[in-house]
């Protein structure tokens, strides 16, 4: 029975993904990181807006962090990605540099102070488009090895055909980016942004595979969602307190 306690205790403590941060000590680290992963139209802000206020209301401080949010790149990245000119490595790193900074002094700091952390998008999404763009699997995981393992990720999964009609629906264009239109799929950006997309469900597919997040089916109505990510989160909160 004691060798068997052994064997399971460590699943329960934090760990990073790989070398980690130094001088950080994973048991100070008290408070919750919750992910929620999806491309864009997908309903991650949504959601995350709701789960907000209600863990706030419930009494939970939280911060919120996402891509190009730092304050040492996000505009740098936000303009050289207008000119559409990035290699896929400079990309990378842009993004990788965005991370790394919101990590030391947002992500850690909030965990530090027992704060719930919730995450518009992860290094799941970081990987899941290098590895769209070829990049070395071996080499991405070394660079998110400072990442620690979130608490809950969820993926928000909406079929590509979907996702077409609710960014048009919203912004009337799709994004040069998110359409994949660097990789040369195509010409024709609609048909560029389901190939895209379609590629990047099956990159997640396999990181799913290795960090087992949670798929959520994301084509039901938003309340219905926004209903099961609030039973998932209240069962790991209350698992907090046992």
């Amino acid at each position: 029975m004691s060798a068997e306690i052994e064997k399971t205790e460590p699943k329960k403590c934090r760990k990073f993904y790989g070398h980690g941060v130094p001088r950080v000590k994973l048991e100070d680290l008290a408070g919750k990181l919750i992910v929620v992963e999806g491309a864009d139209g997908s309903g991650r802000s949504t959601q995350i807006a709701r789960l907000v206020d209600w863990l706030e209301t419930r009494g939970h401080p939280t911060v919120q962090v996402g891509l190009k949010r730092s304050s040492l790149v996000s505009k740098e990245l936000e303009e050289a990605q207008e000119g559409n000119i990035l290699s896929r490595t400079t990309l990378s790193l842009f993004y990788a540099t965005d991370f790394a900074d919101q990590l030391e002094n947002i992500i850690l700091p909030a965990l530090k102070a027992g704060f719930i952390v919730l995450a518009d998008r992860y290094i799941y999404t970081l990987m899941a488009r290098d590895m769209v763009r070829g990049m070395d699997g071996q080499w991405l995981k070394n660079l998110y090895g400072i990442a620690p393992e979130p608490d809950a990720v969820f993926y928000l999964s909406v079929e590509p055909q979907e996702l077409v009609q609710r960014n048009l629906a919203k912004n009337a264009t799709l994004d040069y980016w998110e359409s994949g239109m660097d990789l040369g799929l195509s010409r024709d950006m609609f048909d560029s942004f389901l190939k895209y997309q379609t590629s990047m469900q099956s990159a997640f597919k396999k990181l799913q595979k290795t960090y087992g997040f949670q798929i959520v089916d994301a084509n039901r109505p938003v309340g219905s969602i926004t209903k099961e990510l609030r039973k998932k989160i209240r069962a790991l909160l209350s698992e907090n307190k046992n």
